[in-house]
């Protein structure tokens, strides 16, 4: 199968060797041979980007890669799971709330049976 990016690798190789090929024939310093190779690559590149765009159809290749039906049948059952789990964790979390009312309840009045004793004592 003809994919985009078989394109996309090619012409940007293409594009190295050219340029490569290019700057050796017309320069002599090493930065100016690393600068155009390094430009006229990406030129290559750029420009098969732009005729992608143009001239592949890439809607047929996203439906055999992105299956939008079953993605959304998976999507659902998540949301689903999701809303089950998050009614569970607020059902525990006024269940905890509730033991720690009640534990405060019983601490104050352990707190205040403790100081009678104390002021009986004394």
């Amino acid at each position: 199968m003809v994919s985009p990016n078989n394109f996309i690798y090619f012409f940007t190789v293409c594009g190295f060797f050219i340029g490569m090929i290019f700057t050796i024939l017309n320069f002599s310093k090493p930065e100016d041979i690393v600068l155009y190779t390094a430009e006229i690559t990406l030129f290559f590149y750029l420009f098969i980007h732009i005729a992608i765009m143009n001239f592949v159809d890439i809607k047929r290749f996203g439906l055999s890669l992105f299956n939008k039906k079953e993605y959304e049948e998976v999507s659902e059952y998540f949301i689903s799971e999701l809303d089950v789990r998050e009614k569970r964790m607020d059902s525990l979390l006024l269940e905890v709330e509730k033991m720690n009312i009640k534990y405060e309840q019983e601490l104050k009045k352990q707190k205040e049976h403790n100081v009678d004793e104390h002021q009986k004592a004394a």
